[in-house]
């Protein structure tokens, strides 16, 4: 396929596995560019940047396809050492970042100036426009439907993409609610020029979580995501448990529920033990809705060579509506 994404990323489709917490590691990575996507390394999932260049090793030693890292930049006590990662990325010869969380304008520069191309991940119309003001060099923008942060605006794929496509002029990705080769089409004839999937290649065999989960996402439906700490304007998007269900009690208290009250429920340690041990209704997981078109667990390459093929066929089938 080539739209400006392919040309841009250098990969042979227009398919980018999100940056996932805990997940994104090498062999999910390297498994989603050997099959012609792009593979994003999560860059906080390693507690030190030095971990973070072994782990880029790792993935170059099994891939000489091109993949990125995800650079999150979020609001925390403890600042994680952006700059010491950075470094890393730049020594290690990776062409390809995404950033995500808060404005990167302090990093671009340095990136640019590495040869280092930038994905900037939103959730609005308005943060992506300003994300081409300062220079990204592609925007990936997420719907409601998304797992994960899906912003406080509520506005799905449907119209938030050909919204974004409308007013920008770098290529768009679409993210959220995208699992299948239909949604892609859909995605693209919409102006997007690539699609980002998470909840999708968590369910695939490279994935490095627990059996349970996938299975578990195999058999979940459309309605069994749910929005917690949207009361405090953090709105995450996960797969519905006990303790998702929790959390959104304590929010629906009279007066609401200061952070210290769901913090111990929601901390990223306990969703990162639940991937591993399989015990899901014990921890916020995100999820996106697209959990209701996922009905197997294929290998990456399996997934992005039927996505390809039911992309075309979508197309072929919308080509065939139209009369002389």
């Amino acid at each position: 396929m080539k739209t400006r994404i392919t040309e841009l990323l250098g990969i042979r489709y227009p398919i980018i596995q999100g940056g996932m917490q805990w997940v994104a590691r090498s062999p999910l990575v390297a498994a989603v560019s050997n099959a012609g996507g792009l593979g994003v390394l999560t860059a906080l999932t390693q507690p030190t940047p030095e971990a973070l260049r072994e782990e880029i090793r790792t993935t170059q030693a099994l891939t000489r396809a091109p993949f990125a890292v995800n650079l999150t930049f979020l609001p925390a006590q403890t600042r994680p050492p952006y700059d010491e990662f950075i470094e890393v990325i730049i020594e290690s010869g990776v062409r390809i970042v995404e950033t995500a969380g808060n404005n990167p304008r302090q990093y671009i520069g340095r990136l640019h100036a590495a040869g280092i191309k930038v994905v900037h991940k939103c959730t609005s119309v308005r943060h992506a426009l300003s994300a081409q003001k300062i220079g990204v060099d592609a925007v990936s923008i997420d719907g409601f439907e998304c797992a994960g942060h899906p912003g406080e605006d509520d506005v799905p794929g449907l119209v938030l993409i050909p919204a974004a496509v409308k007013v920008l002029d770098i290529p768009v990705v679409a993210s959220g609610g995208i699992a299948t080769g239909a949604g892609m089409a859909a995605a693209l004839a919409l102006g997007a020029e690539g699609v980002n999937m998470g909840t999708r290649f968590l369910a695939t065999v490279e994935s490095p979580v627990h059996e349970a989960l996938k299975q578990a996402l195999v058999n979940a439906r459309e309605t069994d995501t749910q929005l917690v700490l949207r009361s405090l304007s953090n709105t995450s998007r996960a797969l519905r448990s006990s303790v998702t269900q929790e959390v959104v009690a304590l929010e629906r208290r009279p007066g609401g529920s200061p952070f210290e009250d769901l913090r111990h429920l929601v901390t990223g340690q306990r969703g990162k033990a639940a991937l591993q041990s399989g015990d899901i209704d014990n921890a916020v997981i995100a999820a996106g809705q697209c959990v209701g078109l996922i009905d197997d667990v294929p290998t990456c390459e399996e997934l992005i060579a039927r996505m390809v093929r039911d992309c075309r066929a979508a197309f072929a089938r919308g080509n065939s509506l139209f009369v002389a």
